[in-house]
């Protein structure tokens, strides 16, 4: 009979109202954030994935594909992008925070340990059921682009088949299926697996400094820039340590080149150090620091507010 009761307990605090409350708030924070930094986002694919586009200075990319594309063309691929980060944010914020309240209730003290292992666990999950739409949002989202690297410009070929132009989510996701087959919406999982350590080293260390500079200033709630700063520093750290699998990871999603489509992640890393060299791996990082730091700083400080606010309003805390 305890034994039900423990199960039902967990079960009650897996489907609860406040990890509905934290999805949400993370789901909406991601959403405004990266529709303000999403210009910097399309500079890190371009230069991921386009191996002729010199790595110079993010703005001076950026100003290049202003000229050559227009306003249109830093916004490619922004509302598949959105909805991907909005679903893949609300599985990963209630997932976390469900397995936080199931495992930690209100007995057990949070650690540094016990939160990268959620975080971690929180990711997996994320990838598996999100991938799908991160496959589609990155060929969205080079549909069209004036790729420098030749035989990736679809102009020069390699996209000149009409199977190839996607009207839309559904429609990609169609023909990816009939042209390449189901496991393609899986592009890139094997790395984006590994890639669950860069929210878990992120929310490991995001946690540590929100549990510290609140025992430090002997307050509840931190102010919005400190969540500001605090989420800025932890994807810092993160991005720094994982973004060689992130670049296997675009370039595998866009499905350019099929040696590496047959690869294991070992041979795609030694294939792009061989043909491209060591930087290659690190090609983008300047773009993605700006872009991933501002937009998860922003999304946290959001996250923080919206959830505060809501638990506020309905007297949960």
């Amino acid at each position: 009979m305890e034994s039900d009761d423990g199960k039902s307990s967990s079960l009650s605090s897996l489907f609860s109202y406040s990890n509905l409350v934290h999805a949400v708030s993370g789901a909406t924070g991601s959403v405004i954030a990266i529709s303000v930094f999403y210009p910097l986002d399309t500079v890190r694919t371009r230069l991921q994935v386009d191996d002729n586009r010199h790595a110079k200075n993010t703005f001076l990319v950026l100003k290049e594909i202003l000229k050559e594309e227009g306003l249109e063309g830093v916004y490619l691929g922004w509302f598949p992008v959105v909805s991907a980060l909005c679903c893949s944010n609300f599985v990963y914020f209630y997932t976390y925070n469900g397995l936080k309240s199931s495992v930690l209730g209100g007995h057990k003290k949070a650690s540094p340990i016990v939160d990268l292992t959620l975080a971690f666990l929180s990711g997996v999950v994320n990838v598996l059921v999100t991938t799908p739409l991160w496959v589609v949002n990155t060929r969205l989202k080079l549909q069209g682009a004036n790729l420098h690297t030749a035989h990736f410009n679809k102009k020069h070929g390699a996209f000149k088949s009409p199977r190839k132009h996607y009207n839309g989510i559904i429609d990609c996701i169609l023909k990816i299926i009939n042209a390449e087959g189901v496991g393609k919406l899986w592009g890139g999982t094997v790395p984006s697996i590994l890639l669950a350590t860069n929210p878990a080293i992120q929310f490991m260390i995001y946690e540590a400094l929100k549990r510290y500079f609140k025992r430090y200033m002997d307050v509840t709630e931190l102010s919005g820039l400190m969540y500001f700063i605090l989420g800025a520093v932890a994807k810092t750290a993160a991005t720094v340590i994982t973004y060689p699998l992130q670049v296997i990871q675009s370039r595998l999603r866009a499905g350019f080149v099929k040696e590496e489509n047959t690869q294991s992640l070992k041979q795609n890393i030694l294939h792009l150090i061989r043909t491209r060299g060591v930087g290659s791996l690190y090609k983008g990082l300047e773009a993605k620091l700006l872009q991933t730091v501002l937009t998860a700083a922003l999304m946290f400080a959001i996250y923080e507010k919206i959830a505060a606010f809501i638990f506020k309003i309905m007297g949960l805390q």
